[in-house]
């Protein structure tokens, strides 16, 4: 009975072990889970960061070309008009010079008063200030009656949308 006992002592410590064992490797698996699941989340959220930053490039994108269509449509549609006056004017047949200069003075007055609802000004005008961030000087001439920097004369104005210069005013500058 002896032999009996010791080895069904044997069989229950070496059931203790193996359970001792599957105890210890469970906990050593429940350590390291926390370590996986942190890295699992984390990689899921590096995953949907990148997908939403790819949408909102795509979307960026989608827009910028919506609002250049947008601009570039009503830019046209406000010079439309001018065309059509050009038009009309170079299908008449009639030789009234003083009607055809009324017809391209409407014409250009029609034109500027579009660029104006675009937010395009001119400027540059004899007798202005000189400023070297709107004007291009291509001359200059040596005059006492006029103050230093004044323009003299205007060869071509000068365009601007809202403060940004388009084309700058070449102009006669005095002393």
């Amino acid at each position: 009975m002896s032999k009996k006992k010791t080895e069904k002592a044997k069989e229950e410590e070496i059931k203790k072990d193996v359970n001792q064992k599957e105890e210890k490797e469970e906990k050593t698996e429940e350590q390291a889970n926390p370590l996986e699941k942190e890295l699992a989340d984390t990689k899921e959220q590096l995953l949907r960061v990148t997908a939403e930053y790819a949408n909102f490039r795509k979307r960026s994108e989608k827009e910028k070309n919506e609002s250049y269509a947008y601009a570039t449509a009503k830019t046209v549609g406000e010079i439309l008009t001018v065309i059509d006056n050009l038009e009309r004017a170079l299908s008449n047949e009639q030789e009234d010079y003083e009607g055809l200069k009324k017809g391209v003075q409407m014409t250009y007055d029609g034109l500027m008063a579009s660029l104006e609802k675009l937010g395009v000004t001119a400027f540059g005008e004899s007798g202005d200030q000189f400023d070297p961030n709107f004007h291009n000087a291509v001359m200059h001439v040596e005059d006492d009656s006029l103050e230093a920097n004044v323009i003299t004369d205007v060869f071509q104005k000068g365009y601007k949308i809202n403060d940004k210069v388009v084309r700058p005013a070449m102009v006669k500058t005095a002393n």
